[in-house]
């Protein structure tokens, strides 16, 4: 099968095809989840504001320690800001991170009675908080579905031919079509798994990816079986 016949030709083909990469990649990654330690939605929301430009492990490393200090928006509302970039220097633009959850703790006290909200709308009003962080939220700390437009699902979204586009908010959209409600937030996290792990940006593992047989992007990456398996490998 060739690449270009493996592009979906119509909605329903797209939404089959949509449907078959997901039951794929939930056999490949089963312990697919959110990558950020959390008890609570202040914590997601807290860690996901600060995963901007870093690593998940890097924030999960500074979380207890912050999360330990600051237990509620209040706390982050009242903070001094001297001992949070403390706690957030290793992540970097601690700053900014620092001025970002301070607001954010501040806004959740004068609008929510410090209480995280649980719609994209008033999600999306707090300072720093955009669509992408909103929908984490929603999908993983209140069980509503929400999908999670990162660079890798974006990535994915266009070499599955699932999408052209590169405005998260149009992938999302596009996403939305193609899978139900009840699949978004899992899918999301099946994505994220494959796109760090095998999909990479600069060299995707082709000859180890599952979705082979229905990527119209299979080969453009390394496809040498043993070579791939070593990437996803490290």
């Amino acid at each position: 099968m060739t690449p270009a016949s493996r592009r979906p030709r119509s909605k329903k083909a797209a939404r089959e095809q949509a449907t078959a990469v997901d039951a794929l990649l939930t056999e490949a990654w089963p312990d697919a989840r959110c990558e950020l330690d959390f008890t609570s939605p202040l914590e997601l929301l807290v860690a996901t504001v600060l995963s901007a430009q870093t690593t998940d492990v890097r924030v999960n490393q500074v979380t207890p320690i912050l999360f330990a200090a600051y237990p509620d928006a209040p706390a982050y509302a009242a903070a001094r800001r001297e001992d949070l970039e403390e706690i957030l220097r290793p992540l970097g633009f601690f700053r900014s991170k620092s001025a970002a959850v301070q607001g954010l703790g501040a806004a959740l006290v004068a609008d929510h009675g410090g209480e995280v909200p649980a719609t994209l709308e008033e999600l999306v009003r707090l300072p720093g908080v955009g669509r992408k962080t909103a929908n984490v939220v929603l999908g993983n700390a209140f069980g509503i579905p929400g999908i999670t437009v990162d660079t890798h699902v974006g990535r994915l979204a266009r070499r599955l031919g699932w999408t052209g586009e590169k405005d998260p908010v149009k992938v999302e959209a596009r996403i939305a079509e193609l899978l139900p409600p009840e699949e978004w937030t899992m899918a999301c996290h099946r994505l994220i798994f494959h796109g760090r792990r095998v999909c990479h940006a600069r060299k995707p593992a082709c000859g180890a990816c599952v979705l082979a047989e229905l990527c119209p992007s299979y080969g453009e990456g390394e496809t040498d079986p043993e070579r791939a398996q070593a990437l996803v490998t490290g």
